[in-house]
């Protein structure tokens, strides 16, 4: 038996063919034929019939031909209309290094409808068309069997895998992306698109036996592109780059939306555009439906911005009939997938509750605190959208409903900000408004009364802290937006009161009298004139007016509602003697100190008679009795009723009740207008002490003994110890008040004062000059300051004048 070998290129020998040096068939025998091989090198034996001899010949074959590169497998999608380039993209460009030659994978991460599957295409496309690949890949991998079935078709292509078995095709496709030593190199991209759960990129997960990855593996010639709402920890780490698709800035959209009508033959003004981009928060999926909408409607963008606007307009009534740039889903359905997932994780059935609450409070940030509280869990756990073995109304617990947050944030429904100070939820507005559309009346009704308790729950009773409070009254506006009528009944929710008063409070005293002039309208309109809500939105709205100045309104006012609440209420209800005392507080600021004086010891017979002594609005009302009889002159007087009541004080409420500092700090304020100098300034010094051991350095009450003090050295001589005693507080008061409230601008007054008894006139002219502008802006060109701040100025200016000039040598 003889064997040779031949190479392709020569003249290949078969069966029945003579070949030089070897023995020729037997004519009419039986030939029997065996083929082994690999598919490029086939063995053939020939076996001749009554002859053990047999001779083998062994040839190459052609190889079976393989893919021509470069090769894509799948489709990548068209350029959107309009199509913007955008940071991120640069961002994915500027990410590889070298040529394209490092180990990269890059995750596109953002909430549904940001463009994310648009800047992978572009990106693809860019790497295709610049010759850079041999190998592209895109797969649509919003489930597990679809990244199979990609990789799958990819390993048939390029691979000559089995097409009847899908798992084992893939596997071979990911073995075949490895490096392999002397193997030509492949520049290979591949793109999985709209990712929608990492478990999907792990094939039997349960499994340990036959588990294994889908993500591509690492290659100094290979790219991994993935986009995701996803922002679990298991899709980012070493090697992969994680970029935040955000969403368009007003340029950008402006300009897609001028594009993309112009492209239409369609003009709308820019002021109009720009408008309605904000309206739709900037979202590129929102602003492609809307541009499609006008153009197939022929609405202008103001029309469409009404229709947005109306509450009883749901977004899917605001779609094209035919959906642009190969778009799958319209706006009002794109984060449907997204909740139910989110609703699937742990805790499982909250997360769909959580956004309802979200979706009426502010957009821009909420407060964690209340979406955490006692009022969000009890609507959580009477909410779940689940059903099992645990009963429906099983308790939520704090760390349950952060878990629900940090879901949603997963999702990237919302964007949990742990590193801000209050652990600030965001939630866009058009995910909002999609919530929103999908809540029964009923349900809205629900979710409106909770949120309104959740915020006041977070709201505390004295704001110390100026920007939570903020915070918080934008929430509170925020949902007055949303609420409809559900804020209105059956009552009246607290949180609109709290909202005035917290503007109030603030020194945003024209912004409370607005909202309370607001609010006594709507409830006189819906619940009438008469209804106890209708009356209290009237007293606070007087309050207001009182503390912007008109003391004389206010007082007229305060007659006009007495009159009703005696009415409908009685002269004896509660209600009828906080309007009482209002009335009289607002005669002696306008003047009548005597008279308020007699009318709140009358006051205090009837609180005594209908409360009792001990009650704590009888003790309010002694302490404005012996205020207004220092005011009347009989200082005296004054301290000895301060001093009782603050014996009644200690007795009822205890030594370290706010009310009982309070009294404490009246006392020692006519200690000194009774001349008694330095028995208020030791009273002063004793109660700035047990202010900030009861109720912290920051308190306002705390900030009122600190002014309170710093005055009395003043007072006492030390003009320039004085100057520094308010400077030190007029920056705490900016800190913990902020620059526009009432108690600051208070502060400015008195280091304005003392800076020109401590002989820099020029200086106090300066700080009066100042501070009447802004007593101007904050609280309006009627507040009764501004008289004193005018002659103070004036005073000020003389005095800087007389004053020489320094002394030196000018020359």
């Amino acid at each position: 038996m003889s064997a040779f070998r031949r190479s392709k290129n020569e003249n290949e020998g078969g069966p029945g063919r003579t070949v030089p040096g070897e023995r020729g068939l037997l004519a009419g025998g039986d030939i029997g034929l065996g083929v082994s091989g690999d598919g490029n090198e086939i063995t053939v034996r020939d076996i001749v019939t009554g002859d053990n001899n047999s001779i083998t010949h062994q040839y190459h074959l052609p190889a079976k031909s393989g893919p021509v590169w470069p090769h894509q497998v799948g489709v990548v999608p068209l350029p959107a209309r309009s199509f913007q380039h955008r940071g991120e993209g640069d961002r994915l460009r500027a990410a590889v290094e070298g040529g394209g030659t490092a180990v990269l994978s890059q995750v596109l991460t953002g909430m549904g409808g940001v463009g994310k599957t648009q800047l992978a295409a572009d990106y693809a496309r860019a790497a295709w068309d610049g010759g850079g690949l041999d190998v592209l890949v895109w797969v649509t991998a919003s489930a597990r069997s679809a990244v199979v079935s990609g990789f799958a078709q990819a390993g048939v292509e390029l691979c000559r895998a089995d097409t009847d078995d899908p798992e084992q095709a893939a596997k071979q496709f990911l073995a075949w992306l490895a490096p392999k030593a002397g193997q030509r190199p492949c520049r290979w991209l591949i793109v999985l698109d709209d990712v929608a759960d990492p478990n999907d990129l792990i094939v039997h997960p349960d499994d340990p036996a036959h588990r294994y990855s889908l993500w591509p593996p690492a290659s100094p010639h290979g790219r991994v592109l993935l986009t995701t709402r996803r922002r679990d920890a298991a899709l980012f780490g070493e090697g992969r780059r994680r970029i935040e698709v955000g969403l368009f800035t007003p340029d950008e959209s402006l300009a897609y939306l001028t594009a993309s009508l112009n492209a239409q033959g369609r003009t709308e003004s820019a002021d109009q555009l720009t408008a309605l981009a904000h309206d739709l928060g900037h979202l590129p999926l929102a602003l492609a439906q809307a541009a499609a909408y006008l153009i197939d409607s022929g609405e202008t963008a103001a029309a469409y911005r009404h229709l947005l606007a109306d509450r009883t307009t749901t977004l899917d009534h605001l779609s094209p009939d035919a959906l642009p740039d190969e778009q799958g889903t319209a706006l009002a359905a794109a984060w449907s997938l997204s909740i139910d997932r989110a609703d699937t994780l742990r805790p499982a059935g909250l997360a769909r509750p959580m956004l309802h609450l979200a979706a009426l409070l502010d957009a821009n940030g909420i407060p964690q605190d209340v979406l955490t509280g006692q009022s969000a869990r009890a609507y959580l756990a009477a909410h779940r959208t689940i059903t099992g073995p645990t009963p429906q109304q099983t308790p939520v617990s704090p760390a349950d409903a952060v878990r629900t947050l940090r879901a949603l944030d997963r999702l990237s429904l919302i964007d949990h900000h742990l590193d801000t100070p209050y652990q600030a939820v965001r939630v866009h507005q058009l995910i909002q408004r999609a919530t929103r559309d999908t809540l029964t009346p009923h349900q809205h009704h629900q979710a409106t009364r909770t949120a309104a308790d959740a915020l006041m729950a977070a709201w505390p009773n004295v704001e110390r802290d100026t920007d939570l409070a903020q915070v918080l009254r934008t929430n509170a506006d925020g949902l007055t937006h949303y609420a409809e009528d559900a804020l209105y009944r059956p009552d009246v929710h607290p949180v609109l009161y709290r909202l005035g008063l917290s503007l109030g409070e603030s020194g945003q005293v024209t912004a409370a009298i607005d909202h309370f002039q607001h609010l006594t309208d709507i409830t006189g309109n819906r619940l009438g004139e008469d209804h106890p809500d209708t009356l209290t939105a009237r007293g606070n709205l007087v309050v207001m007016r009182g503390e912007a100045g008109d003391a004389a309104g206010a007082a007229q006012a305060f007659a006009d509602l007495l009159t009703d609440r005696i009415r409908v209420l009685g002269e004896d209800h509660p209600q009828t003697l906080i309007t009482r005392g209002n009335l009289v507080s607002m005669l002696g600021e306008a003047g009548d100190a005597a008279g308020a004086a007699q009318a709140f010891a009358d006051l205090l017979a009837d609180r005594i008679r209908v409360l009792g002594k001990d009650h704590a609005d009888t003790l309010i009302t002694r302490g404005n009795l012996a205020r207004w009889l220092g005011q009347a002159g009989d200082a005296a007087g004054a301290a000895q009723a301060f001093s009782g009541l603050l014996e009644s004080m200690v007795r009822v409420l205890g030594e370290d009740h706010p009310d009982t500092l309070t009294t404490r700090n009246n006392l020692a304020a006519m200690l000194k207008e009774a001349g008694d100098a330095a028995g208020a300034a030791q009273a002063f010094a004793d109660l700035l002490a047990d202010r900030i051991r009861v109720l912290g350095k920051d308190h306002p009450q705390t900030l009122i003994a600190r002014n309170n003090l710093a005055a009395m050295r003043g007072e006492a001589g030390d003009a320039a110890g004085a100057v520094q005693a308010f400077t030190d507080l007029l920056e705490s008061m900016v800190r913990v008040l902020g620059e526009d409230h009432p108690q600051t601008l208070n502060t400015r007054h008195n280091l304005a004062t003392v800076r020109g008894e401590a002989g820099d006139a020029a200086g106090a002219a300066q700080a009066f000059t100042d501070l009447l502008a802004d007593r101007i802006r904050v609280q309006g060109v009627d507040h009764p300051h501004l008289p004193i701040i005018r002659r103070n100025l004036e005073h000020w200016r003389k005095e800087a004048e007389r004053m020489p000039e320094p002394s030196g040598d000018h020359s």
